[in-house]
């Protein structure tokens, strides 16, 4: 990685300016405008549950984020730190064009099935191979918490970003941003 500003997480911007609608971050806050694109990885050791109700789905001290200009991070979990017992294929794919086909898992609890509340990328593209069937959760579906706070869904549907209080943005995913 390279660029101009570094950043006490371990990653660095590409050296863009934040675009004059981009909220400037106050102590302790991250621009989702500061972050890189392509984006990068970055090890977080931060405590990330994953729960619905009383069930524990995921719990994990060292995920990663991928870090993408103008989108809240994913937080992905190494599958070692998910009770996959819960977790059921869908028949869902898609693709990003920097990571390449993800799959999806439903969440299915005694007779309740939520769909598509997980992914992963079983064979990434090449600079996400660290990734490589670890899942991350969206937050608009299944309850998601870092150290203890409760995650917000990025919107708009489709992302998957986790948003915690030490984001500012605005955030790709809402209507109108889909040029971002």
């Amino acid at each position: 990685m390279s660029g101009s500003g570094d950043n006490a997480k371990g990653w660095v911007n590409d050296g863009r300016r934040r675009p004059s609608f981009a909220i400037e971050p106050g102590p302790g806050q991250e621009s989702v405008w500061d972050y890189p694109r392509p984006p990068v990885i970055v090890p977080d050791a931060r405590r990330v549950e994953v729960r619905r109700g009383d069930i524990l789905v995921a719990r994990s001290d060292h995920s990663v984020r991928v870090l993408e200009t103008a989108s809240p991070p994913a937080f992905y979990v190494p599958p070692d730190d998910v009770h996959l017992a819960w977790l059921r294929p869908s028949r869902t794919q898609t693709f990003c064009e920097w990571k390449g086909t993800a799959s999806y898992f439903d969440l299915v609890v005694d007779e309740e099935r939520i769909a598509d509340v997980a992914w992963t990328y079983e064979k990434p593209r090449p600079a996400f191979r660290a990734i490589a069937g670890w899942l991350s959760f969206y937050p608009e579906r299944i309850q998601c918490l870092v150290d203890g706070e409760s995650v917000r869904g990025q919107g708009g549907g489709f992302y998957g970003g986790w948003v915690t209080s030490e984001l500012v943005g605005p955030f790709k995913g809402a209507p109108g941003t889909s040029g971002w």
